[in-house]
């Protein structure tokens, strides 16, 4: 099985943002953003594609025309991670979709219908705190209003962090052109848990995506007093970092109770003194399940106990149960045999957002053995790799024929 030049490309993306864990921070619009896009840039112009911005600067490389001869297949994912993240959860899908079609074109193949490679921005929401920024803005998911005035930790906007960048913020906004050039989309992902890996080996190393769980995030705000941590009794502290405690606590039952998965993975405290009582606590929650039900009642459960300190939460996103083009799933099906798996999950992506935009979009997931995602454990085989290059080369070249 070759490659497709699928190692070369792994080994110049390995360095890029690599920090002293293993992990990875790749931040959008970041010197780090800047460099993967460079190097998309640069795959993209050697194999003669054409590389078009959207207007929310997602990265578009298109062989044939879309406008005239559209629209077209779409592959791809993106480049971006969460802090200390894996090497595959994104660019996986972006090595893979250029490699298929360095495949295709190994084989003599012409397309009937124009195949384009996505580079989306922006997906894990790591430095904004919004997921799939790039793809909720042009179709208009996200108000670009909203996106330009999303901060970072600095308390830098998404705004200054475009001009900084060398961007016009003012270009920010939903494009339907660009959705028009898209008939289908197919995003291929390393699997972010273990149902792949629990399954008899031989079984396969790529399933098919059926839909993602409906997911969202909240910010909750806990008020207190700051003071002195040696000398303020016990008995008159009104310390946030307690009702932060309480709240974390609420949401692991209220998610056991409720039969789905929370989490508060980011926490932000004032005056942030190690002999400061806190005087503030900003915290976010992460809640997700397979019953859109049961991660309403969680998020309830979770305000109920923030309320109950003082507290506030706030939606920041939130997505329904979103299912892939069942006709689409269906076809990969076909093409990749019966036996392939079919898969929902819980992890949202850039699919998820253009399948609710009403694209025809569907997902391969290929094998993390380690089932870990979002850390520097997550791993993917070679040859996994490369079954997943081979499975979206035959996707690819049966929708574009």
């Amino acid at each position: 099985m070759s490659d497709g030049g699928f190692d070369r490309m792994w080994a110049d993306l390995e360095s890029v943002g690599r920090v002293s864990s293993g992990g990875y921070r790749r931040f959008a619009w970041t010197a780090e953003d800047h460099a993967l896009r460079e190097w998309f840039a640069g795959e993209c112009e050697a194999r003669g594609l054409d590389l078009v911005q959207d207007r929310m600067g997602n990265q578009w490389a298109w062989w044939g025309d879309p406008d005239t001869d559209g629209p077209g297949v779409v592959v791809g994912s993106h480049l971006d991670s969460v802090p200390d993240g894996g090497a595959y959860d994104g660019p996986l899908g972006v090595v893979s979709g250029l490699a298929a079609l360095d495949a295709l074109r190994d084989k003599g193949f012409t397309p009937k219908r124009p195949i384009a490679v996505v580079n989306f921005g922006d997906e894990e929401g790591a430095r904004f705190g919004v997921a799939c920024a790039g793809s909720r803005v042009i179709t208009g998911a996200m108000t670009a209003e909203r996106a330009l005035g999303l901060t970072d930790a600095d308390g830098v906007t998404m705004a200054e962090a475009l001009r900084q960048a060398g961007r016009d913020p003012g270009a920010i906004r939903r494009d339907d052109e660009t959705l028009r050039r898209i008939g289908q989309f197919v995003e291929l992902h390393v699997e972010q848990g273990r149902a792949l890996a629990d399954l008899d080996p031989a079984t396969s190393a790529v399933a098919i995506g059926t839909d993602i769980w409906p997911h969202g995030r909240w910010r909750i705000d806990l008020p207190g007093t700051a003071n002195h941590a040696g000398t303020t009794a016990l008995s008159d502290r009104r310390d946030a970092m307690l009702s932060a405690a309480q709240v974390v606590l609420a949401a692991r039952e209220a998610a056991t109770t409720n039969g789905c998965v929370a989490t508060t993975g980011k926490i932000a405290v004032e005056p942030g003194g190690v002999n400061a009582i806190p005087s503030h606590v900003r915290l976010w929650l992460d809640a997700r399940g397979a019953d859109q039900n049961a991660v309403r009642a969680t998020v309830s459960a979770v305000e109920k106990a923030a309320t109950g300190c003082g507290g506030t939460l706030t939606e920041e996103s939130w997505t329904d149960t979103t299912r892939f083009d069942d006709d689409l799933s269906g076809r990969l099906r076909q093409i990749l045999g019966e036996h392939t798996p079919m898969l929902g999950t819980g992890a949202g992506h850039d699919a998820g957002v253009l399948a609710t935009a009403g694209i025809s979009t569907s997902m391969l997931f290929v094998r993390n053995p380690t089932g870990v995602s979002h850390s520097p454990e997550e791993f993917a085989e070679r040859d996994d790799c490369l079954h997943g290059v081979d499975a979206l080369t035959k996707v690819v070249q049966e929708l574009a024929s």
